[in-house]
């Protein structure tokens, strides 16, 4: 497959951007699709489009570099008629039918850093998880090269860890039919 500017290789056929600026919501974006569909200009005209008569755009950095919210990653997977749910963390992960899944898309708690030195400050950050060949994959956009996490249980647990360490959101993405017949919930 081939792989879009930033993108690295990775495990065969596992496309994976790297971090560049603060467009970690593009990255998650592509790397949960596993293609370049979305640059910054694109995230951009969603910004526009959501505020239009905003001077300054609350879904975005203030200087240009990117920092899109949730509001930017949902309008571009509507826009490819996939939908996204909100998984309610006091939910089981065992009531995730990751079958119907097409991929995850967290936020999580970043640290904040210059050079050598972390700063106590914390920023948000958008991480894709994504089954490809049968295998679950962190295709967080700040690694060097997509992580193997296996398979379901691997999965769940890298959640499960995630979710306990508080902040963590998690977008499910899916298709519309599953949004609407909510299939990407099954009973315990």
């Amino acid at each position: 497959m081939s792989q879009g500017p930033g993108a690295q290789p990775g495990p065969p056929s596992v496309y994976h951007e790297r971090q560049r600026l603060e467009l970690c919501a593009i990255h998650a974006l592509n790397n949960v699709l596993q293609q370049q569909r979305f640059n910054q200009e694109a995230a951009d005209e969603i910004c526009k489009r959501l505020a239009p008569d905003s001077l300054l755009n609350p879904h975005r950095s203030l200087l240009g570099t990117g920092n899109y919210d949730v509001n930017v990653i949902m309008a571009a997977l509507q826009g490819l008629g996939l939908a996204t749910v909100w998984w309610d963390r006091r939910r089981p992960l065992s009531q995730l039918a990751l079958p119907q899944v097409l991929g995850l898309i967290l936020n999580l708690p970043s640290p904040v850093s210059l050079g050598q030195l972390s700063l106590p400050l914390r920023r948000r950050h958008w991480v894709a998880l994504r089954q490809v060949g049968g295998v679950y994959y962190n295709l967080d956009s700040k690694l060097r090269a997509p992580k193997a996490l296996g398979d379901e249980d691997g999965l769940r647990a890298f959640l499960a860890k995630c979710l306990a360490q508080g902040l963590c959101q998690v977008l499910l993405v899916v298709t519309r039919e599953v949004e609407e017949k909510g299939s990407w919930l099954r009973a315990d």
